[in-house]
């Protein structure tokens, strides 16, 4: 069991777990930033040029609801705001990963250094040098 509780603490304390993890917690927050942004402002942007208090008002009721059964809507509005929180989702994602790989690009086009010489290449340098200067 000891054995069983040290791979699994090795686990997840990897590094990729715990990148994982943020990166899970980070994407809710960001979810709901962006959730807010659609409903907050772009919802009302979008229901303000259908001229309608908001976009529910752009559904579609097929029936009406009866004392037997519910209406039968086609959220038409609703569909619309799922589009636009995807699209602003995707817009933020790529212009993110877009400016990660403009940084990355940047780190690999820096030439190394070379790296330093061995002592034993720095003294054949130094014998070779006094070597030309008895010349």
């Amino acid at each position: 069991m000891k054995k069983f509780i040290e791979e699994f603490k090795k686990f997840a304390l990897k590094g990729n777990v715990v990148d994982m993890a943020v990166g899970v917690i980070i994407g809710g927050a960001f979810a709901a930033i962006t959730g807010s942004l659609v409903s907050d402002v772009i919802t009302p942007l979008l229901a303000a040029l259908f001229q309608s208090p908001n976009t529910d008002a752009l559904n579609i009721t097929l029936r009406a609801a009866t004392a037997d059964s519910e209406a039968i809507v086609l959220g038409l509005g609703t569909f619309v705001g799922t589009i636009v929180n995807f699209l602003v989702i995707a817009l933020v994602l790529f212009s993110v990963i877009k400016a990660m790989n403009k940084l990355k690009k940047k780190e690999e086009e820096k030439p190394e250094e070379p790296p330093e010489p061995s002592a034993e290449e720095k003294l054949l340098t130094e014998i070779r040098d006094l070597l030309k200067e008895r010349k």
